[in-house]
């Protein structure tokens, strides 16, 4: 069984390690391994990891049985607009998708946010996956993009879900 809790920086190595096996098994086939590879070194890295673990107005959390981590989740208030919540990262390794850890993950990232009204993610448009999860959750679709993160070549569609708490 897993539990979400708060990530700590003794959680980085781990984070940084899912987040890469998660990637390749997600985006290989769509982008190429050279792609994934230089992404996860990018935007995965225990550095970059550590830059949002102290980022304020933030929540990074991880699901975590004691053993292993099985999951992670990082939201942040939109700097601009403070009633919008930016979910830029929710990821279950393959092993455990379907167990109710992304959602689990999910409830707890959209409680840290009692300002916001609206929590937003952007997903690349071919994971079909996260896109079902994601409208399960009540999120719906705003816009899509030609691009994610200035990467050109990953269109990406943004789903937006009012919080009503």
């Amino acid at each position: 069984m897993f539990f979400v809790r708060t990530a700590s920086p003794a959680d980085l190595p781990a984070v940084s390690k899912l987040l890469g096996e998660t990637w390749h098994a997600t985006y290989d086939a769509v982008y190429g391994v050279d792609k994934v590879s230089e992404i996860v070194a990018s935007w995965h890295s225990v550095p970059a990891l550590k830059n949002r673990l102290g980022r304020p107005h933030s929540e990074f959390v991880v699901a975590d049985n004691g053993r292993r981590l099985a999951g992670m989740g990082f939201a942040a208030r939109d700097a601009k607009q403070p009633k919008l919540a930016m979910l830029h990262q929710l990821y279950v390794h393959p092993d455990h998708q379907g167990e109710g850890i992304g959602r689990d993950l999910f409830a707890e990232l959209e409680t840290c946010f009692p300002e916001a009204e609206r929590m937003r993610v952007e997903v690349a448009e071919q994971n079909e996956r996260a896109l079902h999860f994601y409208t399960r959750l009540g999120f719906a679709e705003i816009d899509r993009l030609t691009s994610c993160a200035g990467r050109d070549g990953m269109p990406t569609v943004v789903l937006e879900k009012v919080l009503d708490f």
